[in-house]
């Protein structure tokens, strides 16, 4: 098998022992909530004036899909929108008092999976992480281009 090869796969493997070992945690703390509409809520928690077009870039799905989600999330009290005074174009996001809940436990399962995991990066030299973000980088703007080949702009949907 190649190096390459091996690399991919361990990727998939990592991240899927990971959403399997955090599963459990993340289910019995924000039960009656899918991961998909936690994804969303902590989109919407980490970007400064969101709207469809950022939500779509930044979760790389369509426009559609987050008009789909965001209402079904103001529906549940999650979320709300709202405009802008000089702008009544564009339609905002923002957590309400009940997705900061939300958004708040899944931050604090994020930063106990990292101490639990803690052990694993203490032994990593700066070297190794630079040579790492190095490559994840590098991966990524690949990545980016075979989307903008495939033309896939999610504007448009």
């Amino acid at each position: 098998m190649k190096k390459e090869e091996q690399v991919l796969i361990g990727f998939r493997e990592l991240y899927n022992k990971m959403a399997w070992l955090n599963k459990s945690k993340m289910e019995d703390s924000l039960k009656g909530y899918k991961s998909s509409e936690v994804h969303y809520i902590e989109c919407i928690g980490r970007n400064v004036e969101p709207n469809v077009t950022k939500l779509a870039e930044s979760l790389y799905m369509t426009r559609g899909a987050i008009s789909k989600m965001t209402k079904k999330l103001i529906e549940k009290g999650i979320i709300e929108s709202y405009q802008k005074p000089d702008n009544k174009k564009e339609i905002y996001f923002k957590l309400t008092e009940q997705g900061q809940k939300i958004y708040k436990i899944h931050d604090k399962l994020h930063k106990e999976f990292q101490e639990r995991d803690k052990v694993v990066f203490e032994k990593v030299t700066e070297e190794q992480f630079d040579s790492m973000l190095t490559f994840i980088n590098k991966y990524s703007e690949h990545l980016d281009k075979e989307i903008k080949k495939l033309d896939l702009d999610i504007k448009s949907e």
